[in-house]
């Protein structure tokens, strides 16, 4: 993914304190790396569709399963694709949805041949199994799948919309735009 992998490409690395003590890869010890915008392909993923169904996480951060509110001290849970070796804990921002988010998972299936991917957390619940919260929250989840712009190591400052992203049993809350990068 262009997030993790330019936050690899920019040299020798520290583990830094992050959001509420995680530790997130920054940049040289000399100075922060200023934020760096990119693209990526982006997807969600909720309860239902997790494997298995849960809010389970590989790498709790600062989450003991997924979730968070989407604020820099709270941000909300990716996941990017197991054979990334992505930085854990690492911390961007999504502008669309003015939201954080923390990475505290990984996914084998992501993308699939798609090098620059996040997926982010959309929420859901043990009820989000059965209809009609699972055909709500796959349709929330494919509603914002798309290109988007991501920003690495972004400042603390970025606006947040803390309102989630999926509310059982069937809203889907949006960002501040159309979808669209």
């Amino acid at each position: 993914m262009t997030a993790l992998l330019v936050a690899l490409a920019v040299g020798p690395s520290l583990a830094a304190p992050g959001p509420a003590g995680a530790s997130a890869t920054r940049g040289s010890a000399m100075t922060a790396p200023a934020a760096t915008s990119v693209t990526d392909f982006t997807t969600f993923y909720g309860y239902v569709d997790n494997s298995p169904p849960s809010a389970d996480i590989a790498h709790p951060c600062i989450h003991p399963s997924a979730g968070g509110t989407g604020t820099y001290a709270d941000p909300v849970t990716f996941a990017e694709r197991i054979d990334m070796n992505g930085p854990w804990c690492q911390v961007i921002y999504v502008p669309f949805l003015e939201k954080y988010f923390i990475h505290e998972d990984q996914c084998k299936p992501c993308g699939g041949v798609k090098l620059h991917h996040v997926d982010l957390w959309m929420g859901g619940d043990a009820a989000s199994k059965k209809q009609p919260e699972k055909r709500a929250l796959l349709a929330c989840e494919d509603l914002w799948t798309g290109h988007h712009t991501v920003i690495l190591d972004p400042p603390a400052t970025e606006p947040v919309d803390t309102a989630p992203l999926f509310t059982a049993p069937t809203t889907c809350h949006g960002g501040t735009g159309d979808g669209s990068t």
